[in-house]
């Protein structure tokens, strides 16, 4: 099914800096149509345009909003860039294939996304209860799209057309590219390449892999044959020759997969230990050949015998003999070139057996993100007739400045598609799509994450490698919004990406930042190599709320105050002019046995960031106030953590409005612990096996009483959850904590009430009445007035003392930004401008 010649093999591992520019295509005939005002929906809006087919159809289960926030707006006009013809089918009832076909059969090929979020986590809470909204849909009406709707999409347009290829994106099928732990049906499930039967998916933001793949295409090359770009998983039923495999099946056996970086480890340290590693710098490794076995993934076990590679299996060793005596001294040492050999993770059927196995493969799988080395991963699905390969090609080049300054000054429209209007035309009313309306006047000015939160994937689809645009092109931006966007007043909502402060922060040496493989540069500490220069996002806060016309320049976007006190001068000017009286920041918890599982800073960093924001407020006489947001029930979370924690949240005078118990997300680390209780951030080995005391098992809170245990501490103030607190502090011995005095976290007295659990969503600390109106407290009564309107001191809000909310606000929860992309569930996890479709996380 494949035959990768060196040709295409050359051409799969690219370096960062040859990689083509995407401006750089001749462009498809078609461009000759020009350019759309939206991307049509229909064919009606397709012969206005003159059209008779399309050749791309992007289908998204989002509403089709045209605006650089939304991952199937991007990828729509940087293909129209290239000179295609694209339509969109936006939210398609998917009970039968008929809706499919409404743009006609495409020239070349389908574009699949389940939209700007993961449609389970899209329709489901952390408690898998069903949400009554959905923030990307007009109205904001539930029930619009499907589960895992990228599978449900492709079968449907396989049906539609079935010789049309599909090509699948976005964040669901980019953190479903291999076996991956679902937590929805708590099982491990397929690659999404074996069940949505795609025949390729691209993973990441993914706009050079799709632009190279729709040239190709274009140029009748079979789709079959792409499987030499960057950023693309597909399905195969052998091993390509000229490729050298590395058995990384099993743990605990005499080879080490590789040398893994401890996540602790300076590179300052790394760097020391291979010094005498020489041979690394031109690009090959020592490796000990072993024979490979019928028995081992791909062989018999897999039910066809693989083609004869150029060189047989290895397992990479540190040292030059095994410890081991199993392996035999007479197998000669022999060198490979890192961009010719691929790994083999457990195959499917081994990670569901095998939580063990599950966590190493998810291990190897996070340490092959860099571009600048990772390796090709494959993974056996199936037995017998049924076998076949998911070959994932290392992740995509990332985006120059000028290209991404050339993706986003494309033209789009910034609103909705005119199908959602209402009958004035407008899209504030009943059809209002909450998630646009949430950045329908903010400005995303970068990509990327290198904070390697473990309970995120930010990281997993859009990299560590921040990607930045010019200034030039930011104030643009502004500038266009300003003219152009309806309802624009002069507020600039937000200046940011998935972290607000990472703008144009990196490595300090491009040698450096291609070889580390460490998961994050900011934990245990901040990386020595990593700049922390703050200077150009300055200039670019204060050159945009000098423009006329902008009375005030936001910041929403997460921000990494670890980062921030390396920089005095950003955390003034952000205080002083970028602060809308709250800022939301993310500490995520104070103990340090779930703060070294999220791989977060301690909450000393927070208490300095606390200094300085105090310190600027007080100089520029303003109020202003931290909002802290925590995880309840993460992986390695103790009883005792969330009791001090909410002994904490007490000393401190917060009481927390929204919490959110931790959300296992595919392929985050995090959710790794979660189902193996294994920690794979310090190497994986069976609790039972010869590294038995290496072995790391991690405390998981699993069962709703635990779960609404850890969340009801962080709620300590809510009567509600006091019967449970006192039941719970009464067996960890620590009922000292049980009285009527400032000192105690709970009081022995109990308000009228059966004192019964329920669920904060929508009315965690207010009585909802009528859809879109925001009710008053709901305990004691007292504290609304006979109008409706909260008491001046009501505590509605997570910090004590702030004055009281208005009425009015809608209902519900905050729709997440579109391009976040956080698993934890209240923050943005969105997909956005990635993958055939397709931005951030608090700090």
């Amino acid at each position: 099914m494949i035959a990768t010649s060196a040709r295409s093999t050359s051409r799969a591992f690219t370096s960062r800096s040859s990689a083509k520019p995407l401006n750089s295509y001749k462009p498809f005939w078609a461009k000759r149509f020009g350019t759309a005002p939206f991307l049509p929906m229909s064919r009606a809006e397709m012969e206005q345009l003159g059209w008779d087919s399309c050749d791309i159809v992007l289908v998204t289960g989002d509403a089709y909003v045209d605006h650089p926030s939304f991952g199937m707006a991007v990828i729509g006009r940087v293909l129209e860039a290239q000179g295609f013809r694209v339509g969109i089918i936006a939210q398609p009832d998917w009970q039968s294939a008929e809706p499919f076909k409404a743009l006609g059969k495409p020239n070349l090929f389908w574009g699949v996304t389940a939209g700007n979020m993961d449609s389970m986590i899209n329709r489901y809470t952390a408690d898998r209860k069903i949400r009554s909204d959905d923030a990307y849909t007009p109205g904001a009406e539930a029930g619009k799209r499907p589960d895992r709707a990228a599978i449900v999409y492709s079968q449907r347009c396989r049906e539609a057309y079935k010789d049309v290829p599909i090509v699948l994106g976005g964040i669901e099928g980019s953190l479903r590219r291999i076996a991956h732990y679902d937590y929805w049906s708590d099982k491990v499930r397929r690659s999404m390449v074996v069940d949505s039967k795609c025949d390729l998916l691209l993973y990441g933001n993914a706009e050079r892999a799709l632009v190279e793949v729709a040239h190709r295409l274009a140029q009748r090359e079979p789709v079959e044959s792409i499987t030499d770009v960057r950023g693309t998983a597909f399905v195969m039923r052998s091993s390509p020759e000229g490729w050298q495999e590395i058995d990384s099946s099993e743990v605990d056996q005499p080879g080490r997969v590789d040398e893994h970086v401890h996540p602790y480890q300076t590179t300052g340290e790394r760097a020391q230990e291979q010094a005498c590693a020489t041979s690394q710098a031109a690009g090959e490794q020592v490796v000990r050949i072993v024979r490979r076995q019928d028995s081992s993934p791909g062989g018999a076990v897999a039910g066809n015998k693989a083609p004869a590679l150029s060189a047989p299996a290895v397992n990479v060793e540190k040292g030059s003999e095994p410890k081991n005596a199993s392996v035999q001294p007479s197998h000669r040492v022999a060198s490979i070139v890192r961009d010719r050999s691929v790994i083999r993770l457990p195959s499917y059927e081994q990670v569901k057996a095998d939580p063990v196995l599950y966590a190493h493969a998810n291990r190897v799988l996070h340490l092959e993100t860099n571009p600048g080395n990772a390796r090709a991963l494959v993974q056996a699905h199936g037995e017998g007739h049924t076998a076949r390969d998911v070959w994932l090609n290392p992740p995509p080049i990332p985006l120059t400045t000028e290209e991404m300054d050339w993706v986003f000054d494309l033209p789009y429209a910034r609103s909705p598609h005119p199908r959602y209007a209402d009958e004035n035309g407008r899209h504030d009313g009943a059809t209002k799509i909450p998630a646009w309306e949430m950045i329908r006047f903010s400005v995303n000015i970068m990509r990327g994450c290198f904070g390697g939160c473990t309970f995120c994937s930010i990281t997993e689809h859009e990299g560590r490698i921040i990607q930045s645009r010019s200034e030039a092109s930011i104030i643009r931006e502004v500038e266009d919004m300003r003219d152009k966007v309806q309802g624009f007043t002069g507020i600039v909502s937000d200046l940011g990406g998935p972290t607000a402060n990472m703008y144009r922060l990196g490595c300090k040496s491009k040698e450096i930042e291609a070889a580390c493989r460490k998961p994050s540069c900011v934990y245990p500490g901040i990386c020595q190599n990593l700049t922390t220069n703050h200077d150009p996002l300055i200039a670019i806060y204060k050159r945009a709320r000098k423009l006329p016309g902008v009375k005030k320049v936001l910041i929403g976007s997460g921000l990494r105050y670890d980062l921030a006190v390396k920089s005095p001068e950003y955390v003034k000017e952000l205080v002083q002019h970028h602060v809308g009286g709250y800022l939301k920041i993310a500490p995520e918890h104070t103990e340090q046995g779930p703060l070294s599982k999220m791989m977060k800073p301690g909450i000393g960093s927070y208490d300095r960031f606390k200094q300085m924001f105090e310190k600027f407020s007080k100089d520029a006489n303003k109020q202003q106030f931290l909002i802290p947001y925590f995880i309840a029930a993460h992986p390695g979370t103790s009883d005792e953590d969330m009791m001090n924690l909410a002994l904490w949240l007490k000393r401190n005078g917060f009481r927390a409005d929204q919490v959110q118990t931790f959300y296992p997300s595919p392929m985050a680390t995090a959710t790794a612990m979660y189902h193996s209780r294994m920690n794979p951030l310090k190497g994986v080995h069976r609790p039972d096996g010869p590294n038995a005391d290496r072995a790391e098992v991690v405390d998981v809170v699993k069962g709703e009483r635990r779960r609404r245990l850890h969340k009801a501490f962080l709620r300590y103030h809510d009567p509600n959850n006091w019967p449970l607190l006192r039941e719970a502090l009464k067996a960890m011995g620590r009922a000292d904590l049980i009285g009527n005095g400032k000192q105690h976290l709970i009081p022995t007295w109990q308000p009228l009430g059966d004192g019964g659990y329920q669920s904060p969503r929508r009315t965690n600390s207010t009585v909802g009445t009528t859809p879109g109106q925001r009710a008053t407290v709901a305990t004691p009564a007292k504290r609304s007035g006979a109008s409706g309107k909260p008491v001046k001191g009501t505590l509605l809000t997570q910090h004590t003392g702030l004055p009281p909310r208005e009425l009015g606000a809608k209902s519900g929860a905050k729709p997440m930004r579109p391009g976040s992309a956080r698993p934890d569930g209240r923050s943005r996890l969105d997909a956005k401008r990635g993958s055939p479709v397709g931005r951030g996380k608090r700090g």
